[in-house]
Order: structure tokens, then sequence, then C-alpha cells
């Protein structure tokens, strides 16, 4: 079975739509299929091509089996609505012009970034071939949530592209229960729909001793430490965690580390130096197969979004990885998310940019004693059943299903 896999984002990137794609294709290829992936060069989140790479009209490189087309993209950083619209929509047009001339019995296209599906539903329309829309993001909601877009005439034409495209599809994956829901309300044919949830590939993240080598290097071996890693984004509400950081009083030895970038990076440092915050580290990003390093070196995963209710729909993929490190949970988005820590007991929820909770529950999680090895049990528990490899094996039995029919 050849499948052909459009995506934005692929390795070396670290971005939760490119680890997925990369782990699930390369699953895919241990059970037998040919996978190829259109993507653009590496340059997320700051809009720079990482090093070893230009942004040429096309190359090709094989990674774990699985051969990847590199087209050419418009590359703008990760924020700025219309500059990051141009390279969605010249990604989305060069994956086209490369797909159309490659054989594959099913095609698959992901978002965000929406316009990616775009390119899908062309592919297929041409090739007569089925495709499959893969929906991370409820996009345009999640830009209009945080506070990118206005609901205006814009906003209602991709809201209509959007529909068109989910009719379109020959069959669609979300992430999470609430996508599905969101859709079939939306007039989406139920049977149409298929979950495959985030995971986390066990092997590469294995609960280890404290680092205590990389905690001295950065500074914190004596403090009791809550770190968030991944992007640095609008949605993400980092503003309000160094906010409320500066009210936390007489704990002394609670920290803060940050570890990452994106469009909100620099507005995180100016309020850092404006409030004086000793008792928090802005880092920058680290390389995937580094990323096991900082989370053993943390006492606490911080995960966050701002509030809204269109992240009550949301499941962060970070949590599935500091699970799988049995590395407790401070979590601060509400619905799906929320259901599943507290389910399994893996952490600790408060209220989205509710300043008095969040200093709560940073506090309880300090002086949780017991109860911390009750999480770890709990994020063990969690972690073993959102393995990666099972989840990548029901989704391509969803795609031997489309591609036999």
């Amino acid at each position: 079975m050849k499948i052909l896999f459009i995506s934005d984002n692929f390795f070396p990137e670290v971005n939760a739509p490119a680890t997925r794609t990369h782990q699930h294709c390369r699953e895919w290829v241990k059970q037998g299929a040919e996978v190829t992936v259109i993507t653009c060069v590496p340059n997320f989140p700051r809009g720079k091509v990482y090093e070893g790479y230009k942004n040429k009209l096309y190359q090709v490189e094989e990674i774990d089996g699985i051969r990847v087309i590199r087209v050419w993209s418009y590359i703008a950083a990760n924020k700025g609505f219309y500059k990051r619209t141009l390279d969605y929509i010249s990604f989305a047009f060069m994956a086209f012009c490369v797909g159309v001339f490659r054989k594959t019995d099913v095609i698959i296209a992901t978002s965000p970034q929406f316009f990616a599906a775009v390119g899908g539903w062309f592919l297929s329309f041409c090739k007569r071939k089925p495709w499959i829309m893969e929906v991370r993001d409820l996009w345009p909601e999640s830009i209009k949530a945080v506070g990118a877009m206005q609901e205006g005439r814009m906003y209602r034409m991709l809201e209509r592209m959007e529909l068109f495209l989910y009719h379109k599809a020959t069959k669609i994956i979300v992430v999470t229960d609430r996508f599905e829901d969101n859709l079939i309300n939306r007039g989406i044919a139920a049977e149409k729909i298929n979950v495959v949830k985030n995971g986390v590939v066990l092997d590469e993240y294995m609960p280890q001793h404290s680092n205590v080598i990389l905690r001295k290097q950065l500074g914190i071996d004596k403090k009791f430490v809550f770190t968030y890693l991944g992007t640095h984004g609008m949605a993400h509400g980092l503003n309000f965690i160094l906010e409320s950081a500066a009210k936390i009083k007489n704990e002394e030895d609670v920290h803060f580390l940050f570890i990452g970038d994106g469009a909100e990076k620099n507005n995180l440092i100016e309020i850092q130096k404006k409030l004086i915050l000793n008792n928090v580290t802005l880092h920058p990003p680290v390389a995937k197969k580094d990323v096991h390093k900082y989370i053993s070196a943390s006492d606490v995963a911080l995960v966050c979004l701002k509030k809204s209710d269109t992240f009550k729909s949301v499941i962060p993929s970070k949590i599935f990885e500091n699970a799988a490190m049995q590395c407790p949970i401070l979590l601060g988005v509400q619905g799906e998310s929320q259901q599943i820590i507290e389910s399994y007991n893996a952490g600790v929820c408060y209220e989205p940019e509710n300043e008095q909770e969040f200093i709560e529950k940073v506090i309880q999680m300090k002086n949780s004693n017991g109860e911390y090895k009750m999480y770890q049990q709990g994020c063990e528990r969690l972690a073993k059943d959102f393995s990666r490899k099972r989840l990548a094996e029901k989704m391509l039995d969803i795609i031997k299903s489309v591609v036999t029919k």
C-alpha cells in the first residue's frame, strides 16, 4: 500500500504535528506500507531554515524508511496572521504540484496547517484517489480563540471552506472525542469520523532518575522545578504564568523553567526583565533527542492554554511524553484534558488564568510528599494506555479500510 502524506511540519521539527506524523509514518513503514511525506524545509517556529537545509524548489531524503520530499515555500515565523497564511498557501500549492506526479493508493493531509488539507483535497480530486483529513485543530475557530482573527467576512469564508473539506473527505480522523462531537453537531456524518488520539513512543520516554548534572548546569539543583517545554505561542498564555510567578512569595525553592521558542518568546523575555523574576528561567529550544533529559531534570510538567471554550476540546500532546517519564502534571486546560489527568490521578488541575488557584496548586504540588508518588503511578498508567505504537496501528487499519472500499 502506498500512502502519500501532506504535512507542513515534519522531523527534525519538534512540534506536535511533526512528531505525530513522523512517529505514525515510521510505524506504518514497519508494517509494510510505502510512505511518502511531502513537507517543507524545517523552520518552525522561528521561520529560520535549520542548519543543513536550504529552501530549494525540491529535495528528497529518507528518514526511518520514509521518503521525505521537501518543497519550497514562503517561510514566515510563527506569528502574524497574513505572512503565516501566505506560508501555508505556498506550501499547499507546491505540495499539490509535486504530489500530482506521485503514485499512491491514498492521500492523507493533516491540519494544522489548514491549507495542507486544501492541497490534499485537490490531489484527491485530480488523482481520483481517496483522501483522509486528519483534524488536529479546529481551524479557523482556534485562531479566533487566541485573538488572531475576528469573526468577520474572512472568518466566515474560512469556516465555509472548512466545512466543505469535511464533507469532501473520504474519512476524517480527529484527535479528541470533543472534536468528533463538534463535527457531528455541524452536520458531518458520524460514520465518516474516527478518533485517534495523541500518544507517546514509550521506548523514547522511559522513566529516569533525576538529572542532577543538568539541574546543576541550569542552576536549579536545589529547586522544586515546574517545566514548560514546547512552543511559546499565543494559545498558551505563558505571560499569565510569569505574572503569577512574581506573586509566589515565601517559596524560594519554587522555580519555573520554560524551554522553547515561538511568537510570544520575546514578550516573555520583556516580562521577566520588567518583573525581575529570579524564579524563572527562559531557556532556548532543545533538540528532540534531548527533550527527555530536560523532563528528567524537572519535578512537575506544566501544561497550559489560555482560558477558552475552544480549548476544552484540545488534548496537548506534551501530556503523554511527560506521563511516560512519570513526571506529574500541573494542568491548566479544561475539558477532555482535565478528565484524563483526573481519571488517572496523574497530577493536579487548575482553572486556566485563575491566578489564585494556580498559586495554590503550585504550592500544593511542591508540598505533596506522599501524593507525588501516586501522581507518578497515575502517569505510568496513562502512558501505557496511550502507546503511540498501538494508536498508529489503529490509524493504519482505518487507512486500509478506505483503500479497500
